[in-house]
């Protein structure tokens, strides 16, 4: 029996026996898992999605289309999303500028939140500005929360964040209650506060937040500066995976696989592990796939295990690649291909997963196919298909 290189927060063990490529995993502690972001709302309604992948640090969950950076543009820059934000020179806020329209014609849509999805910052910044003035819109307050927040359009000050949050908040937008936790956990624009951030996640959850009812369930689990009660995890994990949310349907799948807070139900945990999976959780793909491989908790299905093992290795998870590699090399879910067994198992091992199993297969390999699986392997992390 062989243990893999253990994760630095999600202890994955597992055992291989023999060439009946026995596959069991066991999860240990807290999973690591991000806070979950708020997002302005569409309409009104906030967005409570939280990111498809665990981070160190708190993330947003469900990104605009496009961020074109914060100058006005005829259209929106796709590669801004992806340079470090920093704060600009104030724009000129009368600068109006045309997009897209949101809706069929006829129809009528959010124009500031329409605006700032497509990238047009200093837009959406002064229609939301119009109607904060104008009345009582917690949906456009939000929205400048979320402008400031970030530096969209405007100068990065998360004292004037808060400022609009706040209005948010007390004219009863979840999402601006959410925001605030966020702020308030990580100390931006007040003193970082973990209770005074559970009590507003707790009354963001109260009014519909999926993904503060997520965030809530963390801190119980972590236990840090508030008691650890997994059972209180478990219960708003519950409340936000029944909305998808699928860090949350992952981390429930762990506490009932563990009986940890919830009375222990294998298949329970596997229907969780099975839905966020579905939704793209890439630890909850390699968990479930294991799941199928052994018939842990539902029914065996090596095929779509392999697949699954596939579609997480792709996505770059080591241990799903290792999986792969060994179910290649002995024909197990999928045909047979050592060559294909020993490219995912270099790619792997670069990534500091290492299998004397495999080594072996490689090793054994004729010289052509050998190359052949290093030049593929070579491929492959230098992102070619």
């Amino acid at each position: 029996m062989m243990s893999a290189v253990r994760a630095p927060f999600r202890r994955l063990r597992f055992a291989v026996s023999g060439r009946a490529v026995l596959l069991a995993v066991a999860v240990a502690g807290a999973p690591s898992l991000a806070y979950a972001q708020a997002q302005p709302p569409a309409g009104g309604a906030p967005s409570t999605q939280p990111a498809a992948k665990p981070a160190a640090k708190p993330k947003t969950d469900a990104k605009p289309d496009a961020k074109a950076g914060s100058k006005p543009a005829t259209k929106p820059d796709p590669k801004a999303a992806q340079r470090p934000r920093e704060p600009v020179p104030m724009p000129l806020l009368g600068q109006q500028i045309s997009y897209p329209s949101l809706d069929t014609p006829g129809g009528s849509g959010d124009i500031a939140y329409g605006a700032y999805q497509r990238g047009y910052y200093i837009t959406a910044f002064n229609e939301a500005l119009k109607r904060a003035r104008v009345g009582n819109d917690p949906a456009a307050m939000t929205l400048l929360g979320e402008l400031y927040s970030e530096g969209l359009g405007v100068p990065l000050d998360p004292k004037k964040a808060i400022e609009w949050y706040r209005k948010a908040a007390d004219a009863g937008s979840p999402g601006a209650l959410f925001a605030l936790g966020n702020m308030t956990l990580a100390g931006r624009g007040v003193p970082m506060d973990e209770p005074a951030a559970a009590q507003l996640f707790k009354q963001a959850a109260e009014k519909g937040s999926a993904g503060a009812a997520y965030n809530l369930g963390l801190l119980y689990l972590q236990g840090r500066k508030i008691p650890k009660e997994p059972s209180e995890a478990a219960r708003w994990f519950e409340l936000a995976a029944a909305k998808d949310v699928e860090d949350a349907q992952y981390a429930l799948g762990v506490l009932l696989k563990e009986g940890n807070g919830v009375e222990k139900d294998i298949a329970a945990s596997a229907r969780m592990m099975g839905a966020a999976a579905r939704l793209g959780h890439i630890t909850a793909e390699v968990e479930f796939a294991i799941m199928q491989f052994n018939g842990t908790g539902v029914a065996k299905d090596e095929a779509a295990a392999a697949a699954l093992f596939r579609k997480a290795a792709l996505a770059g998870n080591a241990i799903a690649q290792n999986r792969y590699a060994r179910l290649l090399a002995v024909g197990r879910g999928v045909t047979q291909d050592k060559v294909q067994a020993a490219a995912w198992h270099l790619v792997a091992k670069n990534r500091g997963l290492g299998d004397p199993m495999l080594d072996e297969v490689v090793a054994k390999l004729p010289e052509p196919d050998r190359k052949k699986a290093q030049t593929q392997a070579a491929r492959w992390e230098s992102g070619r298909s």
